[in-house]
């Protein structure tokens, strides 16, 4: 995520709404503004932030204004205990997520397999098609009725 924002992008992507807020009201101190944090992080990365440098300085310093926390509560955040496995849980929730079983990874890894490997199931060998495909795409102009640009990928020379 970016390090740097403007006063503008903050309020766009980082504003708490009314629901954000009511999700708030059982939380306090660090914790309260944690999940704030999290729950903004996630709805913008689809994912949650692997440590506390990863949230912006400036969005830290915003939230924490909406949630009438100090910015310096967040060095607080306990990132391994079970406030924050609770805070993850719930917004996961919030956005119809859920944690990744072993079953839901067998059952992507077939999928993968089936539908975007095909016969093409060696690393090499599927690596050495994908650099064969961009090669002839780089070579040969586009048939007619394509709007495949030529020059290879995204009209860039490979």
């Amino acid at each position: 995520m970016r390090q740097e924002w403007e006063p503008e992008d903050l309020i766009e992507v980082w504003t708490l709404l009314e629901e954000d807020q009511e999700r708030l009201r059982n939380k306090s101190g660090a914790n309260r503004l944690g999940f704030a944090l999290l729950l903004k992080f996630f709805e913008v990365e689809a994912r949650f932030p692997e440590d506390a440098e990863e949230i912006p300085v400036p969005a830290v310093s915003y939230v924490a204004q909406q949630v009438r926390v100090p910015a310096e509560e967040w060095a607080a955040y306990d990132w391994a205990g079970r406030a924050i496995k609770r805070h993850r849980m719930e917004i996961r929730g919030v956005f119809g997520f859920r944690e990744c079983t072993e079953e839901d990874q067998a059952q992507l890894a077939e999928w993968l397999a089936v539908e975007l490997c095909g016969v093409e199931l060696s690393r090499d060998r599927l690596a050495g098609a994908v650099v064969a495909r961009c090669r002839k795409d780089r070579l040969e102009p586009p048939g007619p009725g394509t709007d495949r640009p030529t020059g290879g990928v995204g009209g860039h020379h490979l």
